[in-house]
Formats: structure tokens, C-alpha cells, sequence
């Protein structure tokens, strides 16, 4: 664990963010949607349609150094995701100074999503409404819509009306955040696009094509990476802290998503920046978290207490836990009734 890390326990957090989840109760099912997203739809479908061709027919064609470039670009992007994005600003698990945000907004922009107050926002909508029609990612409407059928749909008119009650002031606030937000259309031509198919080109002789295919398939292997919190990631694995949540701890998607995978955990302590307690996980978002900490970069890293999680997992959890899934050898009950802190 980092030196300079905040022990967090129940009382601190009650009423520190609005959008730790919800105990109000949305069980209305709205079957009709405004329609869909055609352009989000063409999309998916290209890139998907491109990556699909490079792996089957160019696979072996790229040079040995384009391979560690798009393993390298791919952590590079999928790191702006998982550090920035979510650890960062959408659960502020942690604070960063100057260099590191810019840092950040960079990897960021190269994963090729949304605007930082997009992703922001349907995410904390997400975990305040998790599981509910106001859930964007909503897991009951199946494994597919879960994944990226929420992408492919407009949203419903419940989606919009809640997420108009999320604050994302602390975004506003952000000149980091707005610089980003206001160009991320040309930062993501940039830096999801020309910039990683440019540098094999450039720099060892890549074929363009070749360059511009691998790179598709980078781009695609990062969104499903990150939509697949949203499906595997809320459908199969165990729930040693909360069965009443649907998320679940899943050690294929931690390794996809360098630690993000741990996610009934996540779920359950959505302030703490290591995403679980198990520090020797594979969680290499946290270790660089760590290894900024120590630069100076990020303090305040907040993580749950131990009596806070042991009390979680012996009340609510399914009996799974490495050390307080049980009690005498006997797997402890869920506790229908408890609240999320």
C-alpha cells in the first residue's frame, strides 16, 4: 500500500458523494427507447469489420516492432481509462496533480471515447442507479445491451432526466477536464488515430495499412476491455462483499482491464483507488498509481478499512471471501436488507 494513503470507514464516507448508490427504488421497465444510434452502430460495425479482416488475413503481416507498439499503445489508452477516467475523476479515489492529469486526458483521448464529462457522468449514473432503468449499462436488459447495446440505442428519458441530477461540478472546475472536452474531437483523431498508425510508418517502415488495421483492432480491443465491466463484469463470477449487487469479481476482466475486474469489490467501495483489497491481485493500475504516489504526482489515496470490508463481507457477501467469507467454516448468509454503507 502507497505511504500517503487515506484509511476511509463508514462514518467518512455517508454523504461524501451523491453518486454512491442510491437506496431509492426504480423498478418501472420503459420497453421503449428513443430509437437508435446509427452513427455509434457504424462505428462498431467498421472497426469491428476491420479488425475481424486483420485477424484473419494480416495477422502475421506487421513488423515485430509494430506488435510492441500497439502492446505498449494499448496499455498507454487503457490506462487513461481505468487511472484517469474512472479512479480519477469519475470516483475521485484519489488526486493528482497538474502533470498527471494532462497525462491522463492524453491516454484518455487515446482510447478514441467520449468527452471526460460524458464518461463521468453515465458512470456515476450508473453506480448511483446501478441495476435499475436509470442504469445506462443496465445488465437486466441482457448480456448483448450490457456490453454495447447501450452504445448502439439512444438513451431512455429516465436516463436523461437522472443524469441531469448527477453533479459534475468538480469536472467544470477542471481546466484540464475542459481543454479536453472542448478539442477531444481532434485530440481523438490525433491520438487514437493518426499518431499510433503514423510511428510505425515513420519510424521502422510499416505498410500503412498494415499500421491502420493494427491499430483498428488496438482501438476495438480496448472498448470491449472496457464494456466488458459492464457484461461479464455484472454477470459471472462470485460476490464476496455484496450479493444484493450484481457486479462480481471476475479475474479475466482484471486482467483485460489491468485491475478493474475486481468489480463487486469496486461496487461495494467505490472511493477506494486499489479496486480491491487483495493487493498482491493482478492490479497494475493501482501499481502505477502507486509509483506516481511515490513521485509526488498522486496523494490522498483513499482506501477502505479492513474492519470496514471484513463487516461488508461478513454481512452481505456469498461466503467467497480469501479470509471473511466464512464464519466457523460455514459460508455467511447476504443480508437482504443492509445498506450500501
Amino acid at each position: 500500500m502507497a505511504s500517503n494513503t487515506v484509511i476511509v470507514d463508514e462514518n467518512q464516507m455517508k454523504g461524501q458523494h451523491d453518486y454512491t448508490r442510491t437506496e431509492e427504488k426504480i423498478v418501472e421497465t420503459q420497453k421503449n427507447r428513443r430509437g437508435y444510434n446509427f452513427v455509434a452502430i457504424f462505428h462498431l460495425v467498421l472497426f469491428h469489420s476491420l479488425s475481424i479482416y486483420f485477424l484473419l488475413f494480416k495477422l502475421t503481416a506487421p513488423q515485430w516492432q509494430t506488435y510492441l507498439w500497439n502492446a505498449f499503445y494499448f496499455f498507454f489508452s487503457g490506462f487513461g481509462v481505468s487511472a484517469g477516467v474512472h479512479r480519477l475523476w469519475a470516483h475521485k479515489t484519489y488526486k493528482a496533480k497538474t502533470p498527471l492529469k494532462i497525462l491522463l486526458a492524453i491516454c484518455f483521448a487515446a482510447s478514441g471515447q467520449e468527452t471526460i464529462r460524458y464518461w463521468v457522468r453515465d458512470h456515476r449514473i450508473h453506480h448511483k442507479f446501478s441495476e435499475t432503468e436509470a442504469d445506462p449499462y443496465d445488465v437486466r436488459r441482457g448480456f448483448f445491451y450490457a456490453h454495447f447495446g447501450w452504445l448502439a440505442t439512444k438513451k431512455s428519458p429516465l436516463i436523461l432526466e437522472k443524469g441531469r441530477s448527477i453533479d459534475i461540478s468538480d469536472l467544470k472546475n477542471c481546466p484540464i477536464v475542459s481543454f479536453h472536452d472542448k478539442h477531444y474531437q481532434v485530440l481523438r483523431l490525433i491520438l487514437c488515430f493518426a499518431l499510433p498508425t503514423t510511428v510505425p510508418v515513420y519510424f521502422w517502415g510499416e505498410d500503412w495499412w498494415i499500421a491502420f488495421l493494427f491499430n483498428a483492432l488496438r482501438f476495438v480491443l480496448v472498448l470491449n476491455a472496457v464494456f466488458s465491466l459492464n457484461s461479464f463484469g455484472h454477470s459471472m463470477g462470485s460476490r464476496p462483499y455484496d450479493t444484493n449487487l450484481k457486479a462480481v469479481e471476475n479475474y479475466p476482466v482484471a486482467i483485460a482491464t489491468f485491475g478493474e475486474g475486481y468489480h463487486n469489490y469496486h461496487h461495494a467501495f467505490p472511493f477506494d483507488y486499489r479496486t480491491s483489497d487483495m493487493d498482491y491481485y493482478f492490479n497494475p493500475t493501482m501499481r502505477v498509481i502507486n509509483m506516481f504516489a511515490k513521485i509526488g504526482l498522486a496523494y490522498d489515496l483513499k482506501v477502505a478499512s479492513p474492519e470496514m470490508i471484513k463487516r461488508r463481507a461478513q454481512r452481505s457477501g456469498d461466503g467467497t471471501h480469501v479470509f471473511w467469507g466464512t464464519v466457523g467454516g460455514v459460508p455467511v448468509n447476504g443480508d437482504k436488507d443492509c445498506s450500501v454503507y
